[in-house]
């Protein structure tokens, strides 16, 4: 996600408290944990199952604003299990069935509870049919920002991060638990619907337009779209044969021209930088949003989503997040900066690349910055260590993201460039489609070097305020 100057898509409401099942049952196992003990985000996500796949099928009136839809899950069980649970916010919910079978359900806050007319056993693939609908809200997180399915003047601004994908789709909403996608998007005649992976198929019939999108790699739930509206389409192929899909909201054509035309030649020069592209397609989705949405973009997976005609620098961010974010995703909200920093470091080196500063200059910069201001003596780069947020709504402050990037210049400093950028290219290449957390990433550089780290990381990742340092 893009942060400029303030912030990207910030932390979700504050989440209801999940439902535990306490009924008696004569069904063997154990009711599924509503959250997975995420450090910043307790609600998000659920326990007991792992979800392989997920199939979307989805009917969006524009005018009405009324989502017509049906969720296959294909997951894991994990455990024995009478009861799971899924996070859907709002929307009404109308039958469940569960390998055909219909099964019962409650709703309390953001938790679907699913009780199975059999007991799961640990091991077995089950599939969960939700066939739901209503008018898909949209979310306010704790740092007044608006995520989820946010309405535009001509369809819907669809973005996910940290929960905002259980505004319109039933699953397990956290970073640790990634399937592959299916959608199916139906909409009115002349309206596009763009999701993540490659469109296998557009049809038009009886005043309407069926979309079928195909994400083959493993995706965390807040890394999905299914934005609408009425886009200026291009597709082409990179000269290494990359099909590139993007849609340009009409206003927003002529700003976003230079910086996509762009897309090919950073894609080939992060290559170059982090390996292998991760992912069978890129491209981008601009649209014209409302004045609410105060961020600048998000990467969902093969297409990031820009609210608005975006930066060179914003693609440059966009597009190393997938590697650093989306096929290496953080096993927690709490490790955001293994997205962010490498992100903000990528635009750096890209400032190099164009002949502005080198990340040495720009780290010094940022160190110097508040010295420099005495009216801004308690810098929020210093609130708060990015290896740990400490609250929900810091899952995006300014930490995460500056001073995140300047553990990595640390870093390069103490272990040479020759071990540094062996490092950007091995470490998405160990974690490829995966999840890794910051133990692992201190654990993985301190095998490739001599040098003890253990200073560099308490003191830059976990230290709070200011560290100490000699130019």
């Amino acid at each position: 996600m893009t942060r400029r100057p303030l912030r990207c898509c910030g932390a979700t409401a504050a989440l209801s408290v999940a439902l535990l099942l306490s009924s008696c049952t004569s069904t063997r196992g154990a009711a599924g944990s509503g959250g997975v003990g995420d450090p910043l985000f307790p609600a998000l996500g659920n326990g007991g199952y792992q979800v392989r796949h997920y199939g979307l099928d989805l009917d969006y009136d524009v005018k009405k604003q009324r989502l017509a839809a049906t969720a296959e899950i294909t997951a894991e069980a994990k455990q024995d299990l009478r009861s799971f649970q899924l996070d859907l916010q709002g929307l009404r919910v109308s039958g469940v069935q569960v390998d055909g079978k219909d099964a019962a359900f409650t709703r309390k806050g953001h938790k679907l509870t699913v009780r199975p007319a059999d007991g799961l056993k640990k091991g077995a693939d089950f599939r969960t049919t939700v066939d739901y609908g209503g008018t898909p809200e949209e979310m306010t997180d704790p740092d007044g920002s608006t995520e989820g399915w946010v309405r535009t003047a001509d369809g819907a601004f669809v973005a996910g991060e940290p929960a905002g994908s259980m505004t319109w789709f039933p699953g397990n909403n956290h970073p640790d638990d990634k399937a592959t996608y299916d959608f199916t998007i139906t909409v009115p005649k002349r309206y596009t619907a763009v999701a993540n992976g490659e469109l296998r198929s557009e049809k038009t019939s009886k005043g309407k337009a069926t979309f079928v999108w195909h994400n083959s790699r493993p995706m965390a739930t807040y890394l999905a779209t299914a934005t609408i509206g009425k886009f200026d389409v291009h597709t082409s192929r990179t000269s290494d044969g990359l099909p590139l899909y993007v849609a340009v909201d009409p206003a927003e054509v002529a700003a976003s021209r230079k910086p996509l035309e762009r897309l090919p030649e950073i894609l080939k020069w992060e290559s170059g930088l982090f390996g292998t592209y991760p992912f069978s397609s890129a491209g981008a989705i601009v649209d014209d949003t409302p004045k609410k949405i105060d961020w600048e973009a998000l990467e969902t997976q093969t297409k990031p989503i820009y609210a608005g005609a975006p930066k060179t620098v914003t693609v440059v961010h966009e597009m190393a997040h997938q590697w650093f974010g989306d096929s290496v995703t953080p096993k927690t909200w709490r490790d955001t900066w293994l997205n962010e920093g490498f992100a903000t470091y990528a635009e750096w080196l890209w400032e190099e690349h164009e002949g502005g500063k080198t990340p040495q200059q720009q780290f010094d910069a940022l160190y110097k910055d508040d010295e420099d201001n005495e009216d801004n003596a308690d810098n929020e780069r210093w609130a708060f260590p990015p290896g740990d947020p400490g609250k929900a709504k810091n899952v995006t402050g300014t930490p995460v993201y500056e001073r995140g990037a300047m553990v990595l210049q640390q870093l390069r400093k103490a272990v040479g460039d020759k071990t540094f950028f062996k490092i950007l290219k091995e470490w998405p290449a160990k974690y490829r489609y995966s999840n890794a957390d910051s133990k692992e990433f201190i654990a993985f550089c301190q095998e490739r070097t001599d040098e003890d780290l253990t200073d560099l990381f308490d003191d830059w990742l976990y230290g709070k305020g200011k560290p100490e340092w000699e130019y």
